[in-house]
């Protein structure tokens, strides 16, 4: 009776292969999610709370807005296409913001009483530095770049 004896092909074991795919899969989930250990800290411009509104000198080379007439003193307006809110904290300073809520993703849909508005989960924030003011957001929304010139205000590009 011969017995055929067993001799493992040449390369790696099944059980490598199967840690090697789960190791790169966890690898690329975990830098999907990797980005906010810098917002929270403070590193990211965006995120910091600094002006987003840049010197009106040149051509700002980014999509037209709205005119710096149409951003109501002490309130904003969503601009639902370009995913940015534009609000006027006080006369003649603009700020912008992402309008994509920090909670679950949903996109901030008005401006009222000083507050950017979140209508999934009732979320607020400011519309002076995008600071979440109530509601489950985590963290405030990042600031976008833009520019007024004279009187137009373009997302910066």
């Amino acid at each position: 009776m011969t017995s055929a004896s067993f001799h493992p092909a040449a390369g790696p074991a099944r059980r490598a292969v199967v840690a090697a795919a789960g190791a790169a899969g966890l690898t690329a989930v975990l830098a999907a999610c990797g980005g906010s250990d810098e917002d929270a800290s403070g590193g990211g411009a965006a995120s910091s709370g600094a002006p987003s509104e840049e010197a009106g000198g040149g051509d700002g080379g980014g999509t037209e807005l709205a005119a710096t007439a149409d951003i109501p003193e002490g309130g904003g307006m969503v601009f639902a296409d370009q995913k940015v809110v534009v609000t006027q904290p006080s006369a003649g300073e603009f700020r912008a913001f992402s309008a994509t809520c920090t909670h679950q993703g949903c996109a901030v849909k008005s401006v009222s009483d000083g507050v950017i508005n979140c209508p999934c989960h009732n979320s607020n924030f400011s519309i002076t530095d995008g600071s979440v003011r109530s509601g489950p957001a985590p963290k405030p929304l990042p600031a976008v770049r833009i520019t007024v010139n004279g009187d137009s205000i373009q997302l910066a590009g």
